[in-house]
Formats: C-alpha cells, structure tokens, sequence
C-alpha cells in the first residue's frame, strides 16, 4: 500500500533551516506529482510546495517563494523540501501528499517548531 514517511523536523531558531524529507513507497514513485502542506495551530492544511514527477516544474505558495526549495530524487523515492530564514509563522505540522488511484495520500506528518 502507499506509504509517505516524513522525517526532518524539529526545534530551529528564527532564522535557521531544515531539510524535510519524505520517503514514499507503494507506487511508482517517478510518476506522480508530489506537494507539501503544513497546517499550523487553528487554521486549515494549505499547500506550500508542489513538484512534477520529473522535477522539472516546481510550484509555490506565493509567500513563502525564496525561502523554500522542493526538490525528489526518483532513484531513492523520496521528495524533500528545504526551508531557509524560517521564521516563527513558519511554525506548523508539515505533511507529504500525493494523489495515487484517485485516492489522497499523506503523511503522518513532522512537526517543524520556529522559537528562541
């Protein structure tokens, strides 16, 4: 069945970075489109980054363009997002997400905290 894994996350400073990975399996993986969302504390899940299954077309959430990078790489079935200058709005339970068989499929998540 189809599994997306995220790891990375954790306690930054204002200012710092973090690599979030995402492993998937159970599909072919270099197929799909993959996404990150995050959803922080009382508001809604929102998109933050979207990849094609080639990488070659990279989206993102409009506020958040120049401070993230979402890269994959096909051969290790793992689509990562990279997060620089974060800041303590950035705070938020970050998730992987694919659509596969016209069903959805996330991730269990990884919490990212921003705070001195």
């Amino acid at each position: 069945q189809v599994q997306l894994v995220e790891s990375g996350g954790g306690l930054v400073q204002p200012g710092g970075s973090l690599r979030l990975s995402c492993a998937a399996s159970g599909f072919t993986f270099s197929s799909y489109p993959m996404s990150w969302y995050r959803q922080a504390p009382g508001k809604e899940r929102e998109v933050v980054a979207a990849i094609t299954s080639t990488g070659t077309t990279r989206n993102y959430l409009d506020s958040l363009k120049g401070r993230l990078t979402i890269s994959r790489d096909n051969a290790k079935n793992t689509v990562y997002l990279q997060m620089n200058r974060l800041k303590p709005e950035d705070t938020a339970v970050y998730y992987c997400y694919t659509r596969y068989s016209a069903r959805d499929y996330w991730g269990q998540g990884t919490q990212v905290t921003v705070s001195s």
